[in-house]
């Protein structure tokens, strides 16, 4: 009798749930953005916060979505002073952890996601950065993003691991640069972001939308499966994001992976008990609330 994995537990969501390009495929028409979030909870049981990128969050805001949305985990993004202008002192760190506290307390909160630039290059300086953010977010499971193909090193990962950093892995265009899609293990969680590989348009676009137009095929997303078995393996939690968020794609790319996992990894797959119907981004189909 063949013996069943031990897995970690798998999540699969989208960056991001609040795009008037969703309506009418994702939503249906006439959605209100006060209504998006119940809906989108009945696509997917998690759901990275990209908000609290651009605003710093407070308590009161991040109560009221952990209110609306019971039964959804999160990955919240930290602030942009923290991983883009890197001038967050003491209080910004108290203030943005303090912020996420009722995630905290519910059990919501999986990790914080630190997406650093391109421009953030490996060395003496971005390390002691990272030390920085570990002291100063000291009851935040952290996982870090890095785009600039420098941070492939063979001392990262004891880095990360000292200071209890998991690494992200992205996909995303094969452009010179860039980083590869790799799956490294630094840490109790398995993060993945799904960028979308739209490599005519990762620089050369005039929205910024445009760098994530694009949608993944079936065989791309399996040549995915084998990365994702070896982080359900070797962690605690597998997290996958799909960023390639217009016109819906990212929901529709979201659900054909879930399609596609094989049984034992659908086992530990959290979804919700009450689904909407598949999206299909090219038709443009129209969902329907469940209770329709």
């Amino acid at each position: 009798m063949d013996s069943v994995p031990d897995y970690g537990e798998l999540f699969i969501g989208c960056a991001g749930f609040q795009y008037d390009d969703w309506i009418g495929t994702v939503y249906p028409p006439g959605t209100k953005k006060s209504e998006m979030l119940e809906l989108y909870a009945h696509y997917f049981s998690f759901l990275e916060l990209n908000f609290t990128y651009y605003r710093m969050p407070t308590t009161e805001s991040i109560a009221r979505i952990a209110e609306r949305a019971p039964d959804l985990c999160f990955a919240v993004k930290a602030h942009q002073s923290m991983t883009h202008s890197r001038d967050a002192d003491a209080g910004a760190f108290a203030s943005f952890e303090a912020a996420l506290e009722p995630l905290l307390e519910t059990g919501q909160l999986l990790v914080c996601l630190l997406q650093f630039p391109h421009s953030f290059h490996f060395g003496p300086p971005a390390l002691r950065w990272l030390e920085s953010l570990r002291a100063g977010l000291p009851a935040l499971p952290l996982v870090a993003e890095f785009r600039s193909r420098e941070w492939i090193r063979k001392d990262v990962p004891t880095h990360l691991r000292d200071l209890g950093i998991s690494w992200c892995a992205v996909d995303e265009p094969d452009l010179p640069g860039l980083m590869p899609p790799l799956a490294a293990v630094t840490g109790p969680t398995g993060y993945v972001r799904f960028h979308g590989r739209n490599a005519a348009q990762w620089y050369d676009h005039e929205q910024a939308w445009q760098r994530y137009d694009y949608r993944y095929s079936e065989e791309e997303l399996t040549g995915w499966l084998p990365r994702l078995e070896r982080l359900l393996r070797e962690t605690d939690q597998t997290i996958v994001v799909m960023n390639n968020h217009y016109k819906g794609q990212a929901v529709e790319n979201g659900q054909m992976l879930r399609d596609l996992l094989p049984p034992a990894m659908r086992e530990v797959l959290h979804a919700p008990e009450e689904l909407l119907p598949r999206v299909d981004s090219r038709a443009g189909r129209t969902a329907t609330p469940p209770d329709q």
